[in-house]
This record gives structure tokens, C-alpha cells and sequence, in this order.
């Protein structure tokens, strides 16, 4: 499974998300748009995100992107069969725990998740094969970045090892 993170501002959402991922299996992590990485724009360690990671960015491929449409479109035009997940609520949105290995079959998976406030942009949502929410039972409207990708993350990858 890939991941695409898209215009995160948290540094500590960002450790958080490489922490998860690691544990979940996931293979790469694009950090798009004004995400923060692992090096800093000086070149040296972010020691913000390695802190809260545990130093998983040692151990996930990683790559800065800066336009999170251009690389789902990349990533389409080299791979024609993979799954683009994004999370997000939007009219057409599924429960992400709908989703099992028919809508996967053997393709790659690529998981989007997005700005802590702003979500993802239409023009995200109209490249992904699905858009995945998990539904909200209290008041509030959403969860963290964090704690949604790892929810959904590791969904998917028990859907990926059944498929196998």
C-alpha cells in the first residue's frame, strides 16, 4: 500500500501517520503539498517528526511531491490497476468498512488523506476509484488525521493479506 498525504500541516499528525504506517505495512509515503518531511528545507532531520514517529521515517520509503493531483495522475498513467482510497466525507463517499477485497481484487492500493481543516479538494476526490468516511456517531464531525488514516490504513491492509 501507498500513502499520499496531502498539504498536512502537523508535524506531529505527519510522525504520527509514519509511526501508523509503519506498523500497518505500508511500503511509501508521498508527502505532498506544504506536508512536512522527515528532512527539513535546510537538510537536516526534522526531530519534531522523528520524536513522535519513533524514527519509522528510517524505516518507510518516503518522497516529497508538490502537487498531490499531478502525482495521482503519475501514479495512474504507470500503474493501471491500482486503487486510489481517499478519505473523506462527501455525498458519494462509502463507510470505509464497506469496502472488502472485490473492490481491491489484486491491484495496489494508494490511501489519501488529507488537511486537517480543508480535507481534499474536488479535483483529488475526482481521481480516486473510492472515497472512503468513517462514520461519525457523536457530535463531532471528524476524527484526526492520525487516528483516521491508522483506522482506515489497517483496514486495508487486512483486505490486502485476504486477497493474497
Amino acid at each position: 500500500m501507498i500513502v499520499v498525504l496531502h498539504n498536512i500541516r502537523s508535524v506531529h499528525n505527519v510522525g504520527s501517520i509514519f509511526r501508523t504506517a509503519d506498523a500497518a505495512g505500508i511500503k511509501k509515503i508521498y508527502l505532498c503539498g506544504y506536508s512536512p518531511a522527515p528532512i527539513d528545507r535546510f537538510g537536516g532531520p526534522n526531530h519534531a517528526l522523528a520524536k513522535v514517529s519513533l524514527n519509522a521515517e528510517k524505516y518507510i520509503a518516503w518522497e516529497k511531491f508538490s502537487s498531490t493531483v499531478k502525482l495521482l495522475d503519475q501514479l495512474k498513467k504507470a500503474n493501471k490497476g491500482i486503487n486510489i482510497f481517499a478519505v473523506e466525507q462527501a455525498g458519494n463517499s462509502l463507510p470505509y468498512y464497506d469496502i472488502d477485497a472485490r473492490y481491491v481484487g489484486k491491484s495496489e492500493i494508494v490511501l489519501v488523506v488529507g488537511n486537517e481543516i480543508k480535507g481534499l479538494s474536488r479535483a483529488i476526490l475526482k481521481r480516486a476509484d473510492r472515497i472512503l468516511e468513517i462514520p461519525m456517531h457523536g457530535k463531532k464531525e471528524s476524527l484526526n488525521v492520525s487516528v483516521a488514516f491508522g483506522i482506515v490504513a489497517f483496514h486495508l491492509a487486512q483486505i490486502s493479506k485476504v486477497k493474497q
